[in-house]
């Protein structure tokens, strides 16, 4: 029998070579796209580990802070700590601590907005006429946020520049009440309209006052309206020598004046004051030093520590303040910033006039344009810093605020349009009373912004005074870029310190932000909110809060952020480490509690809507956080190294398949001979397996010695025991793909095996052109054609797949979460892959017109005896394999299509053109196939079979 099996494979050397390298392709890309596989997976583990290492594996929040739509969809709404107040106790804490497995449970607890001043530096020395004795420098402020798109005027401020001597009030307690002792040694009157002015002195020896409605509106306190409908004066004299001098802390005089510590300078510049809303939160020094490394952060100063409470402050002549310790970041995460328009009043006296004289007197004086400014507030945060830190004139500047009252937003409210979008229902208007009440005297100085319509609802907390100021005083200054937080693929949403941002998900919003993400506004119930930025013990809030009323007295935690031990990185023994613990706490403490381990960013559409300054309605995308994105991966990995195997498995049966039913189809006249010499079907059978059986074990042995330089070639590692696979991997193809063939050769009967019956037409229509004549002929075999097709659409739809991940999405099928980067990269073995399944696609339809050719041979040469060219039969064969490529290119580059779209969820204009290449490809493939059969019309021996007809 083996000897019958080796003469008839050297008897068709052609056909048994082409099943040779039919199996030994399959085989061989079987084995490589195995390692492939498996060294997929091992990079996608690995970039996992790498890139979801995160501060924190367990976010526990009070219960019912997880939202509906986070429920619903596994997410976490960026900067989850914004509108989440109180609601876990130390009690709560404790436990947390105590669970096995633990290693650092960090609390974080929400206090609320506490409000500071932030001094731009408007430098006027240009605008000063030199040669004027009198003169008044007008500053027009517009104050902006929103990357410009958020505008409202402020009322001017006024610079008062005088070449005559000037004296000045100095702070004294011990002055009675309503009079003031001044730098010439003479106690002088205030009034309340105008409050301790500076007093020019006048050529006869007196002198007279100069008004400055600030003072004699507020007394110096500007917490009873925002900073834009606020006006003032200054007053500097001009030297003879050029210089100023002044006292006035609007101007830059750091101390209280005197006759001997009057400040004198080259520059004048009015320091316009601007309100900023710091997120203040207190944490645990040492839990959050092991979490994020906050201490080795510090930059400025020194760390905090868990003795800094409230101490009693009493500064120089004033009351005293209960102050407490407090880091600051090094940047105020804060869009915001002032134009001015600068100009000139000459010759205007100031001195003596009354506020409302003073008032008209600028307002119809005649002005002389100077210039203008555009100052930054990011710039000028960091030019306070870096004065360095202590307690400025007043308690004001960058290092110091008030805690008396907090304003605290509450979360963002959302409802979920039809298409995923996410929309603010409802405006909340602006209100004031959240800031404090002047009459109660706890009110806050108000940022501009704060008029306009919110995303948030306000309210306040109150800090019981006790007759004292509160107020945090910066004892250090961190860099949030320093602290530790999450991977580079998922690094912005739960990052307690990141500030949130939000692109243009539209041409219109793009435009008007021009190009830029839109950052926090400066307005705590603005959609987006700074994270903490002034950060203190929490050792200090039972005492802040010990005497205010409200469930966060009690229950000061917002959240605990918990890195559990032995966790390193994801893998399927972290995660299930993780969830045990993660269950565990919820168990014993009744949080809610979620895994953020293997969490990515998760993009987010957000309709905003206008502003009432300017700013129009936006298209926002956010990114949100989704949990669990890790698993995901792992399993999507192994769904990608399934779906290959199966691919070329399936698409080696087709082809072996086609192949071995031509070599059965062309000896059936032997096969025939055979039954009639009375071999039975079994030993036919048998005859086809062990022909078949024997190439599948050559083309295996071959494809061992091809997988080791192939795999080198394409960076893919291939070991002994994998290689071996080949052998039975190619054996079982070939028994498999010659099983149906061998059943069919022994189920023939002999008479039927010597001249096999060709199927009619089912049309009744008999066709009229050479196109119409190539259709019937594919309808006469519709299984055949169907699996030809089939085969086809399989390796376009690979190759679209590759083609779309390699070009329309840049080598990787990628939206913005972790899982789409890592989960279907393209590599060379991909495209390999991708082509040789086309490759085998298109041997599989020329293996379809070849049987079509042999079965209709006689029909064929009946024809050219009827006068048909060899030309009119070549197109023929060519229309035959154009519809069958067509057929079968359209179908796989429709479904590779969709599988691509569905895996990025959306449909790009690249995606469509890259569908097309795929089906081009597919057709031109096949059509230089469909010219190896047509080849065999030539060969026809056209005499016998006419004879045999």
């Amino acid at each position: 029998m083996f000897r019958f099996i080796w003469a008839e494979l050297r008897g068709r050397a052609g056909r048994s070579v082409a099943l040779l390298v039919g199996v030994l392709v399959a085989t061989t890309g079987f084995v490589v796209l195995t390692g492939a596989t498996t060294t997929s997976r091992l990079e996608v583990t690995g970039a996992v580990e790498r890139n979801t290492r995160a501060a924190y594996d367990i976010l526990i929040r009070p219960p019912g802070a997880r939202t509906a739509l986070e429920s619903e969809h596994r997410l976490v709404r960026p900067n989850y700590l914004s509108g989440l107040y109180g609601g876990i106790t130390l009690g709560q804490y404790e436990q947390v601590q105590q669970v096995a497995g633990v290693d650092v449970a960090a609390p974080i607890a929400m206090l609320g907005h506490s409000t500071t001043y932030v001094q731009m530096s408007i430098d006027l020395t240009d605008a000063v006429d030199p040669t004027l004795d009198h003169q008044v420098i007008r500053i027009d402020p517009t104050y902006v946020a929103e990357r410009g798109l958020s505008t409202a005027p402020g009322k001017p401020s006024y610079v008062y520049v005088t070449r005559r001597p000037l004296i000045h009030p100095v702070l004294d307690p011990e002055d009675p009440w309503g009079s003031s002792r001044y730098t010439d040694g003479r106690v002088y009157p205030w009034t309340v309209e105008c409050g301790l002015a500076a007093r020019e002195v006048q050529p006869d020896g007196t002198s007279r006052p100069v008004c400055d409605p600030y003072n004699a509106v507020t007394g110096g306190n500007p917490s009873i309206r925002s900073e834009r409908e606020l006006w003032s004066v200054a007053i500097a004299r001009l030297l003879p020598d050029g210089r100023f001098e002044f006292s006035d802390p609007g101007l830059g005089a750091s101390h209280a004046p005197s006759s001997k510590n009057l400040t004198v300078t080259h520059r004048l510049a009015l320091e316009r004051l601007v309100v900023v809303p710091l997120l203040l939160a207190a944490v645990d020094p040492d839990a959050e030093q092991r979490l994020v490394g906050l201490a080795d952060a510090v930059v400025d100063g020194r760390p905090l520590d868990e003795t800094d409470t409230p101490t009693i402050e009493a500064l120089p002549d004033f009351y005293p303040d209960r102050v407490v310790p407090a880091l600051i970041a090094d940047r105020p995460y804060l869009d915001g910033g002032l134009r001015a328009e600068i100009s000139r009043l000459p010759s205007t006296n100031l001195a003596g006039l009354s506020s409302a004289e003073l008032e008209a007197a600028v307002e119809r004086t005649r002005r002389i344009p100077a210039g203008d400014r555009h100052l930054d507030l990011a710039d000028s945060y960091r030019a306070l810093l870096d004065g360095g830190l202590g307690t400025r004139f007043l308690g004001d500047g960058c290092c110091r605020g008030q805690i008396n009252v907090l304003a605290q937003p509450g979360p963002v409210e959302y409802a979920r349009e039809p298409d995923g979008t996410l929309r603010i229902p409802r405006a909340s208007p602006p209100d004031p009373a959240a800031f404090g009440d002047q009459q109660e005297g706890n009110s806050l100085p108000r940022p501009w912004l704060t008029d306009d319509i919110g995303s948030r609802d306000l309210r306040r907390l109150v800090v019981p005074t006790n007759g004292a100021l509160n107020a945090w005083s910066a004892v250090g200054v961190f860099d949030p870029d320093k602290l530790t937080g999450f991977g580079e693929l998922s690094r912005v949403p739960l990052e307690t310190y990141e500030p949130p941002t939000a692109e243009g998900a539209d041409e219109r919003s793009r435009a008007a932000l021009g190009g830029e993400p839109l950052l926090p506004s400066g307005n705590p119930a603005g959609y987006l909110s700074a994270p903490p930025l002034v950060l203190t013990s929490l050792a200090s809030v039972p005492e802040l809060l010990k005497d205010s009323s409200g469930t966060q007295r009690n229950a000061p935690i917002s959240a605990i952020r918990v890195r559990v031990a032995e966790v390193d990185g994801y893998s399927e023994r972290a995660a299930e480490r993780v969830r045990l613990i993660a269950e565990r706490i919820a168990t014993e403490t009744g949080l809610d509690v979620d895994i953020t381990l293997g969490s990515s960013p998760a993009p987010q559409t957000v309709e905003l809507p206008a502003g009432s300054f300017g700013r129009p309605g936006l298209r926002l995308t956010e990114n949100w956080s989704a949990l669990g994105v890790a698993s995901v991966i792992i399993e999507a990995v192994d769904r990608k190294s399934a779906v290959l195997f199966v691919l070329v498995l399936v698409v080696c049966v087709l082809f072996l398949g086609n192949a071995v039913t031509a070599a059965v189809r062309d000896r059936r006249s032997e096969l025939a001979v055979l039954a009639c010499l009375g071999w039975p079907a079994r030993r036919i059978g048998a005859l086809i397996l062990g022909e078949v059986a024997l190439l599948g074990l050559a083309a295996g042995l071959l494809a061992v010695g091809l997988a080791f330089p192939l795999g080198a070639a394409l960076g893919i590692g291939i070991d002994w025991r994998r290689a071996l696979l080949a052998v039975p991997v190619a054996l079982l193809l070939a028994l498999v793909a010659a099983l149906t063939p061998a059943l069919r050769a022994t189920r023939a009967h002999p008479a039927a095996a010597l001249r096999p019956s060709v199927a009619a037409a089912r049309w009744v229509r008999r066709p009229r052109t050479l196109p119409g004549l190539a259709l019937v002929n594919l309808l006469r075999t519709p299984g055949r054609t169907l699996l030809g097709a089939t085969a086809l659409a399989i390796g376009v739809a690979a190759l679209t797949l590759v083609g779309a991940t390699a070009y329309a999405f840049r080598g990787a099928i990628v939206g913005n979460l972790l899982g789409d980067t890592v989960s279907l990269s393209v590599r060379d073995a991909d495209a390999v892959a991708a082509v040789a399944t086309v490759l085998l696609g298109a041997a599989a339809v020329a293996d379809v017109l070849y049987l079509n050719i042999r079965d209709r041979a006689a029909e064929l040469t009946t024809l050219r005896a009827l006068g048909w060219t060899d030309g009119e039969l070549s197109r023929l064969i060519g229309y035959e394999g154009l519809f069958l490529g067509a057929l079968g290119a359209l179908a796989g580059a429709g479904l590779g299509l969709g599988a691509a779209a569905w895996l990025v969820g959306d449909l790009p204009a690249a995606l469509v053109l890259v569908a097309a290449a795929g089906a081009l490809v597919g057709v031109l493939v096949t059509g230089l196939a469909a010219l190896v059969p047509a080849t065999l019309l030539r060969r026809l021996p056209a005499a016998r079979l006419l004879a045999e007809e």
